[in-house]
């Protein structure tokens, strides 16, 4: 017999380190989702910036129904047809030669640090250990990746830390030059922070920062996990840059909401990683890969993220013509998909009243830190889900404003 489900079924069976809404959604397609009273709510959410292609994509439930009458998972004993396809894809499209497949963002940033350590102690000596990243970082959960993070909030009351990883202020140039020396083995960022606050780097700022790692030997490595698979306009936010890693983490869109993620950088660097070094139970599973697959090969077109910068603009305007009535925002920042709405100081650190304030319009937003509305919808959201989602949103700031 099945148990009832509420949301009071999730304080007495699950560990409380979330805290879930009332609402428990139980079907979605495109950008809407409905509730198990079949209210509808419109996704500005993505799971977290990783449903690109909306909920239930007849593409990838196609996909996931044929690979699951094929092969679901098999260990690393053996390789499998999905997992090659879609690591040439990436090595086809991206700067890189080599790729190693996980679950996680996580998992991936994870494997991206230990291989930056293997590679400096292999090539230079074990005194070259050093891991410089940014305040307001944010890498993953593993104890290795909240120490990178730089929000000691997250990596604070578990004992002793992992050693030789500091932290400077995301763009400041004068105090990354400061710190970074020859016993640097990686420089860590992304290439826009997105728990951070949605923050775009300055673009002299990463490119002096490559040539940083290019004087003291050190990697440069690029969290791709929030940014990756068309969420800027571009299928990963260096090819707008102008500035390539030399390791790059992917996750959150790979599946399109099947868990999966890939670290990829060059042959020099993956050959460290020899036989059993390092190693993921389900990484590379057949079914992930395959779902992957075909979400990467309909992002990878010029359609797709042509049109994520005009969404972006869709949203820039009807966010700003809201701003011009309530006067809530300083500004609207981020790129693509990914964007942030600034408190001013009228509403600071209320950022979470306006997450509530939308889910009782039946909206679905985010939150970047206590002061920044998030929004990470799909890549090809329809203009009337856009523009209904806003108008819920102007409704939900009307009642915050009132």
């Amino acid at each position: 017999m099945k148990p009832v489900v509420t949301r009071a079924l999730f304080d007495q069976v699950m560990v409380p380190n979330y805290a879930p809404s009332a609402t428990i959604p139980v079907r979605g397609k495109g950008s809407r989702v409905w509730d198990q009273d079949e209210n509808e709510f419109v996704d500005f959410a993505g799971g977290i910036a990783v449903s690109c292609l909306g909920h239930c994509h007849p593409a990838l439930v196609d996909t996931l129904k044929q690979q699951g009458e094929k092969l679901w998972h098999l260990s690393n004993v053996m390789t499998n047809e999905p997992a090659l396809r879609l690591a040439k894809k990436l090595v086809d499209n991206t700067f890189a030669d080599k790729v190693f497949f996980c679950n996680s963002g996580a998992e991936a940033n994870e494997a991206a640090f230990k291989l930056a350590r293997r590679y400096s102690f292999e090539k230079f000596g074990q005194k070259k250990s050093k891991i410089i990243a940014f305040e307001q970082g944010f890498h993953g959960r593993t104890f290795f990746t909240v120490t990178v993070g730089g929000q000691a909030a997250y990596s604070d009351g578990f004992g002793p830390k992992p050693q030789d990883i500091q932290h400077v202020p995301y763009n400041d140039l004068s105090a990354l030059e400061a710190l970074i020396d020859d016993d640097v083995c990686a420089v860590v960022m992304e290439p826009l922070q997105g728990e951070g606050g949605i923050v775009s780097p300055a673009l002299e700022f990463v490119k002096r920062v490559r040539e940083l790692c290019d004087s003291h030997n050190a990697l440069l490595v690029f969290d791709e996990v929030q940014t990756g698979v068309g969420r800027t306009g571009e299928l990963y936010a260096y090819m707008g840059l102008g500035v390539t890693p030399d390791i790059l983490t992917t996750a959150k869109a790979l599946g399109g909401g099947f868990p999966i993620a890939a670290m990829i950088t060059t042959d020099a660097i993956a050959a460290c990683f020899k036989v059993g070094t390092h190693g993921s139970t389900y990484g590379g599973n057949p079914l992930a890969c395959a779902v992957a697959e075909t979400t990467f090969d309909i992002v990878n077109t010029p359609e797709v993220l042509s049109g994520v910068l005009e969404r972006e603009q869709w949203f820039r305007d009807g966010l700003e013509a809201i701003n011009s009535k309530y006067k809530v925002f300083s500004e609207i920042r981020g790129k693509g998909l990914l964007i942030g709405a600034v408190l001013n100081e009228d509403y600071k650190g209320r950022a979470r009243d306006f997450l509530v304030a939308s889910a009782d319009q039946q909206l679905m937003v985010l939150v970047a830190g206590a002061n920044v509305v998030r929004f990470a919808p799909s890549l090809i959201i329809s203009k009337e889900d856009v523009l209904e989602g806003l108008a819920r949103f102007e409704r939900a700031i009307a009642s915050i404003v009132s």
